[in-house]
């Protein structure tokens, strides 16, 4: 029996109930171009490929790949070695479907490193730690709202599909797990003058909660500036939905532009 290792965030799916439900909402078709993003012990890997001609996995446990490579043949599962933060997606062809339950540790910089590949992807579907999940659909003005939401939703519809609980897990994690629905938006939706600047603009604005729009921004927008865009600057981010950070970024960035 495999030993989880800490160092990979390792906790293991074996709850069957559980694993049907997920299939069922990923629905995957026999031509989908899927890739599964730390494979383990099979618990999804086994029902997905009952239903695909052929699944990408990636995997950084070198046990865990000669596992796999015993169990299945190399036209069936593709195995991708090494750490997902540095997997390429753009190397497989579009469009792709990524599902995984992925490393609560490095759960928010792989959200983040897939999101830069939205235009290649159809959806996503990760379990992921529960906390992590109600911030990604969290709504303005509510405590779990904050820069992960604005970022990922900038560039996704989210939908929270269902609660995981610690016991589903070897071994149990400390914490409660969601599985998630990510789908890209249309390009036309999210768009904005310059991408690197939103980043910067939704982290100084999250910066410190506490302050408000006028002191967080004061790099970016003064009174004039947030009177003509009609934003009061007296309000805080969590105040802010997506649109109204990419209208800030759009009004600074052609201040600034010649």
């Amino acid at each position: 029996m495999h030993k989880a290792k800490k160092r990979f965030g390792q906790n293991f799916l074996l709850d069957g109930r559980i694993i049907a439900d997920i299939i069922g909402a990923i629905r995957p078709e026999p031509a989908d171009n899927m890739v599964e993003i730390g494979p383990g012990l099979g618990a999804l890997t086994r029902p997905l490929l009952r239903h695909l001609n052929r699944l990408h996995v990636v995997e950084i446990d070198r046990d865990i790949i000669a596992r796999l490579e015993n169990e299945y043949p190399k036209d069936q599962l593709v195995i991708h070695a090494g750490d997902a933060l540095k997997f390429d997606p753009s190397l497989l062809p579009a469009p792709l479907r990524i599902v995984g339950n992925l490393p609560y540790n490095i759960s928010s910089p792989l959200l983040f490193h897939f999101s830069e590949y939205a235009g290649r992807i159809s959806d996503m579907h990760f379990m992921l730690q529960n906390e992590v999940v109600e911030r990604m659909v969290a709504a303005p003005s509510t405590p779990a709202y904050g820069r992960l939401s604005v970022m990922l939703q900038y560039r996704f519809r989210m939908e929270k599909l269902l609660d995981v609980p610690p016991e589903a897990f070897r071994p149990a994690p400390k914490v409660d797990s969601a599985i998630v629905r990510m789908v890209p938006l249309p390009e036309k939706k999210v768009l904005v003058r310059d991408e690197k600047l939103f980043a910067k603009i939704v982290a100084a604005a999250f910066g410190q909660r506490r302050k408000t729009l006028r002191n967080a921004l004061r790099d970016y927008l003064n009174e004039e500036g947030f009177e003509k865009l009609g934003v009061d600057a007296r309000l805080r981010a969590e105040n802010l939905g997506v649109s109204e950070f990419a209208r800030i970024v759009d009004f600074f960035a052609a201040g600034r532009d010649p």
